[in-house]
């Protein structure tokens, strides 16, 4: 069964994270070229951030036995699958499970648009995942109370 406290705290995590990074949503590609803390801080917190959806991601696919994802970016295919992210949105999270990875592995070489990008343009799939994933929480809570209905 699916630890609902453990994963709340955790969409309470990406929600402070959100607060914190969206200071960052409105800088140009020049503000963030030129200055190392901001490269830091925007790049480090958006892995923390996916790195918190993966999290999320993995504990559900244990608890609920789906299958073993074969990569990060297939973690959210499997939640996709099981109709807990629509398909826009599994298709964003793929794409920064893959902007996770080569922040970890190529920190060296990123592509400020591609950060700049995501700062103006997708935070809000955090919040749609938080969405998506409360939602779940929810429908298995309802699905739980039915089954102790029927079976009493």
């Amino acid at each position: 069964m699916v630890d609902k406290h453990l994963v709340l705290r955790k969409i309470a995590e990406l929600e402070q994270y959100l607060i914190q990074i969206r200071e960052f949503s409105d800088i140009s590609i020049s503000e963030y070229s030129n200055d190392w803390k901001i490269q830091r801080i925007a790049e480090r917190t958006l892995q923390i951030m996916i790195e918190t959806c993966l999290d999320i991601a993995a504990h559900i696919i244990s608890d609920e036995k789906y299958r073993t994802p074969e990569n990060y970016a297939d973690m959210f295919r499997i939640l996709g699958e099981n109709k807990i992210l629509s398909r826009s949105l599994l298709i964003s999270l793929e794409k920064m499970a893959k902007f996770r990875n080569y922040v970890v592995h190529h920190y060296d070489k990123i592509d400020p648009d591609i950060v700049v990008s995501i700062l103006h343009k997708n935070l809000e799939d955090f919040e749609k995942f938080n969405v998506s994933i409360t939602r779940y929480l929810k429908d298995r809570q309802q699905d739980s109370k039915s089954e102790c209905v029927i079976h009493e």
